[in-house]
């Protein structure tokens, strides 16, 4: 086994704190329609309850996307081929990795994750999985251009970005983080990436909301991290989970919901919600076959090619780092 100890960009202040996460609540919190990125769900608790959510009945992105993984590796081996870094965008799923893995022979793994401890445990447990496969696990929000370590820098690249994660981003931030992603992986690279679809409402809402409750409580930890990491007072019990589709953006929202009239302060500044107000805390974006390519040929990307499962619920896609062009 070959691993670094990993590399870290994330900026924090004495105390400790992520100061982008700091900025972006305290900015949020202050707009008339309070809004969190969704990354800031992803802390350790919020990435363990999101492991959890992927087992539930009824969230199939995982479910969908692992059988396209295993049904199709011969066709990954050959559209991707051998001897690439795989530079996976958010730490490795225990399931979904290791198929990917398996299936290209890849000359080393680099997971890159803002949430450094479940990163590095990740990392370890594909390692353990993988002994003769180099591990790079690298510490640092994705969103920006990252630097990646020396020992993959002259080997061809592969971004690996599984789940539809691009799914929680408006169009405008999505077409960024493509770019940024093109911009570290650099020529030469190609990307796969997951993309769920559009299908029934009933279907898509209960992915989101699920009778045990697990989503629930993934969205409440965002407060609870507030509370926590940035000496906030969030009344976590006056705030109700809520999931919608949107049908004029193609997406569902996830909203942490007032039931009651609160008061609180987040680093010293003071907040209030009336009643029914809502902190919108996460979009998840479903796609056609027509979106998903303009999304990715905006962001830089051509698309190869596309897996759908045998229900037709989601999509993976390959595509490979656009030539520059000056004119059409």
């Amino acid at each position: 086994m070959a691993r670094s100890e990993g590399l870290s960009i994330v900026n924090l202040d004495d105390d400790g704190v992520d100061l982008a996460f700091r900025a972006d609540v305290l900015t949020g919190l202050a707009q008339a329609q309070k809004a969190i990125p969704a990354r800031w769900l992803y802390d350790d608790a919020g990435s363990e309850l999101f492991e959890d959510i992927t087992q539930i009945p009824e969230y199939y992105p995982t479910r969908a996307e692992t059988e396209i993984l295993q049904s199709r590796a011969a066709e990954f081996a050959s559209g991707i081929g051998a001897g690439r870094a795989v530079v996976e965008f958010g730490s490795g799923s225990s399931v979904k990795t290791p198929l990917l893995l398996s299936a290209i022979d890849p000359a080393a793994y680099v997971p890159l994750d803002i949430s450094g401890d479940f990163l590095r445990a990740a990392a370890a447990d594909l390692a353990a999985k993988f002994p003769g496969l180099p591990v790079h696990p690298v510490e640092a929000d994705f969103m920006r251009t990252v630097e990646l370590p020396d020992a993959v820098a002259d080997l061809p690249k592969l971004g690996f970005f599984p789940g539809s994660t691009i799914g929680n981003m408006v169009a405008r931030t999505a077409v960024d983080l493509l770019r940024t992603m093109r911009a570290t992986l650099g020529e030469g690279a190609k990307l796969l990436i997951g993309m769920d679809l559009i299908k029934d409402e009933e279907v898509l809402v209960a992915a989101y909301d699920d009778a045990a409750g697990v989503t629930a409580e993934f969205n409440c930890n965002l407060a609870r991290r507030i509370n926590r990491e940035l000496a906030g007072d969030i009344p976590v019990e006056s705030l109700e989970h809520v999931a919608l589709w949107n049908d004029d953006d193609a997406r569902i929202e996830m909203h942490l919901r007032a039931k009651e009239a609160v008061r609180f302060t987040v680093s010293g500044k003071s907040f209030a919600m009336e009643e029914g107000e809502t902190i919108h805390t996460e979009n998840s974006h479903k796609f056609t076959r027509r979106t998903s390519n303009m999304l990715l040929l905006a962001g830089g990307w051509t698309p190869v090619k596309r897996w759908l499962d045998s229900k037709q619920r989601f999509s993976l896609i390959l595509a490979e780092a656009s030539i520059a062009r000056s004119a059409p």
